[in-house]
């Protein structure tokens, strides 16, 4: 199991000077990844960074971390814009991508004030269709689809990224809500989060279950990223890696201080 921090840059880490700063401290440290959340606006006004500004800032620190936006809602984005982000990131980061995606929400009225779209079943079509074209576009081909929100006539995405077949695709989920794992099993990973307690063992294993299920035969690795605010010890490593996880991420929830990222950083990950 690979150990990574997973950081909001909101308020003093909206400071892309100060994450790269912490991501070259943790690499130091002995940690294997750096994540950072995508939201456009958060509480009280505060300062949010770019993700994709501060993954740059990131990779050029830190030579070895794998990199990631977790998750980046493609309700609201652009599926060409974000292949070629995260195509660029790639290949600046000598293949260390890993590219999140998921529904998102509005609890932050990130949608409603955009004008977004709020209904969860029509964010989940979007998301779909977008996953379809953000991989096909990483090809480097012309690409032409008539979808139900994207027509693409011969469109074609250049860079492409130095991973191959793609960089590996994450996607986010709420547990226990399970129709989400199906999307999962299609592509290389989940990033299940709980609104109630911290994921156990034994959701881990209902997890990879329920992605067994529906994952085609023949697929390639598939990763079990878990996230939680509290420095695990011994025990509750063992039963989160005996249950299948490959990622173990340090979060520091929506109101993140440097000081406490940077100590994290620095003390290395859990043993």
């Amino acid at each position: 199991m690979r150990h990574g921090l997973y950081v909001a840059p909101f308020g003093e880490l909206a400071d892309v000077g100060a994450l790269a700063e912490v991501a070259a401290q943790a690499q130091d440290a002995g940690w294997d990844g750096f994540f950072v959340w995508d939201h456009v606006m958060t509480y009280d006004g505060i300062d949010v960074a770019d993700p994709w500004i501060a993954l740059t800032a990131v990779a050029l620190a830190a030579d070895r971390l794998r990199l990631g936006a977790m998750v980046t809602p493609l309700a609201r984005r652009r599926p060409w814009d974000v292949a070629r982000q995260v195509a660029v990131l790639d290949r600046l980061s000598g293949g260390r991508m890993v590219f999140g995606a998921g529904l998102g929400g509005d609890s932050r009225r990130e949608l409603s004030a955009f004008g977004e779209e709020r209904d969860a079943r029509a964010r989940a079509a979007l998301l779909d269709e977008a996953l379809e074209l953000v991989v096909a576009l990483w090809s480097g081909e012309p690409v032409t689809r008539e979808g139900a929100a994207f027509a693409l006539d011969r469109a074609q995405v250049r860079p492409t990224p130095l991973q191959q077949p793609r960089p590996p695709v994450w996607l986010g989920c709420v547990w226990p809500h399970r129709r989400p794992l199906a999307r999962a099993a299609r592509y290389d990973g989940v990033f299940p989060v709980s609104h109630r307690e911290s994921l156990r063992g034994e959701d881990l294993r209902a997890i990879l279950d329920t992605v067994a299920e529906h994952r085609p035969q023949g697929a390639g690795p598939f990763d079990l990223v878990v996230v939680n605010h509290e420095r695990p010890d011994a025990e509750r490593l063992a039963e989160l890696s005996a249950a299948g996880a490959t990622w173990w991420l340090q979060g520091f929830g929506e109101r993140p201080r440097l000081a406490d990222v940077q100590g994290a950083a620095a003390a290395g990950p859990p043993q």
